[in-house]
């Protein structure tokens, strides 16, 4: 309990408030410090990056990364839910902006790509789980890949059901059954296309940002007979 004697001084359990107050605050710079950090050594070093490496970028032990973080995964967990938030307001801001579904559906493409093209090594190091993300983990935990990808998955979903209420001669049952599945195949194909794309860096025949986003929306809307439009 807050409180001040009759001299107006602070009594022992004010003064004891303000130092846990104080030393909350200094905890949580220093793990953003750390996370920030990390991201640098993961990013120069690559996905692979042990944590003798990422103490080493950060001039300090592991025990001090083992003390705020547990373990390299639960680095990894926390320094994931960072870029994965990144990520999701980026692709569900672009596809919330745009005026039509097809349009919506080639921003978000375009943001996942963008984002995880800014530092490939930090995207396959956050993302190196061990379960289908849209299945959770065995443990019934949440990983922050496993929340994007469920929340675009619905984001998806809905955006299909309007889409095919309009078309004609799709009535309500065969819009929900149609979008039941193919949200999670979709973005099933755009994560391992895009993932192999991201890999492919040394291949002479790599399309560009734009060229990619381009295949891969043409892909969802219009199969893969449809050539895209290279440079778009």
């Amino acid at each position: 309990m807050n409180s001040k004697s009759d001299t107006g001084a602070e009594t022992d359990d004010g003064a004891r408030d303000g130092r846990s107050q104080r030393w909350d605050a200094h905890r949580e710079a220093r793990r953003t410090e750390l996370l920030r950090l990390a991201r640098k050594a993961v990013h120069r070093s690559g996905p692979s990056a042990s944590m003798d490496d990422i103490a080493a970028y950060a001039n300090t032990s592991k025990s001090v990364f083992y003390r705020y973080f547990g373990d390299k995964s639960g680095l990894r967990r926390d320094l994931g839910a960072v870029v994965v938030h990144q990520m999701r307001t980026a692709v569900v801001g672009a596809a919330k902006a745009a005026p039509t579904e097809e349009e919506g559906l080639r921003r978000m493409v375009g943001a996942y790509l963008e984002l995880a093209e800014s530092s490939p090594n930090v995207y396959f190091f956050v993302t190196a789980v061990d379960h289908d993300p849209l299945a959770g983990a065995a443990d019934g935990t949440d990983e922050p890949l496993d929340t994007f990808f469920r929340d675009v998955t619905a984001l998806v979903a809905e955006s299909l059901t309007h889409y095919l209420r309009r078309t004609p001669g799709t009535d309500g049952e065969e819009a929900s059954q149609r979008a039941q599945f193919w949200p999670q195949a979709a973005i099933g194909m755009v994560r391992a296309a895009g993932e192999a794309w991201l890999r492919g860096t040394d291949s002479p025949e790599r399309p560009s940002h734009g060229e990619m986003t381009e295949i891969l929306t043409g892909w969802l809307v219009h199969g893969i007979g449809r050539p895209h439009t290279k440079g778009q």
